[in-house]
């Protein structure tokens, strides 16, 4: 449940981070606001993405046509506010910034939550299968240190101070290679677990979405 809330927060977290493109000078000389308009609203976007086009637009002495622009946004939610739409953006863990209408929220809005109940679990997957490469190739780089180490030992002509260094320095990576090892093989529980949990989630919205 721990990894779920981690990974469910980092969804959250890279969603608010998207931030606004702004028009550039073609699109703002063209003054097509309806065309803006109606891609704004199938993208979902908010209204006050007109305020972020009227900053860069300002620049090249342009303001926007607020009256065409709502009108054809209107129509472009009519594109995103759908069961389908919702589910994708959930499970692509996009950000719903509250722009469908209540008739087309109804249907919108449980899709958008099945949605992100499936992206909070297939990422708390990814996380933990990333914990298990990442301790896996940390087991490898400690046993060719430690083999490194036993060579170096070996070797004719060290001092007593210099042995005694190179043990110490094997008991370090051996320690660390332990630790690698718990590491994989909790990552490698915890996999199961995790993949327990898409099973599920997919299996309960199968029959409503494709998953």
């Amino acid at each position: 449940m721990k990894r779920l809330g981690m990974a469910l927060a980092v969804g959250v977290a890279a969603a608010a981070l998207n931030g606004c493109a702004t028009m550039n000078a073609n699109q703002c000389l063209a003054g097509d606001w309806g065309g803006q308009g109606f891609n704004d609203g199938a993208e979902g976007r908010p209204l006050s993405r007109l305020d972020n086009h009227a900053k860069a637009c300002a620049k090249h002495g342009m303001v926007p046509l607020e009256a065409p622009y709502r009108s054809a946004r209107a129509d472009g939610l009519t594109l995103y506010c759908t069961r389908e739409r919702g589910f994708e953006e959930g499970r692509g863990g996009d950000a719903y910034h509250q722009v469908c209408p209540v008739d087309l929220e109804a249907d919108f809005l449980p899709a958008y939550r099945d949605g992100q109940r499936l992206h909070a679990v297939e990422a708390a997957l990814a996380l933990v299968e990333s914990d298990f490469d990442s301790a896996l190739a940390r087991i490898e780089d400690r046993e060719d240190k430690l083999e490194a180490k036993q060579r170096e030992l070996r070797q004719e002509g060290l001092t007593d101070a210099e042995r005694e260094r190179i043990r110490d320095r094997i008991q370090e990576v051996r320690g660390e290679l332990r630790d690698a090892h718990q590491a994989a093989r909790r990552a490698e529980s915890e996999i199961g677990w995790a993949r327990d949990a898409v099973d599920r989630v997919r299996a309960e919205l199968s029959g409503k979405y494709p998953v």
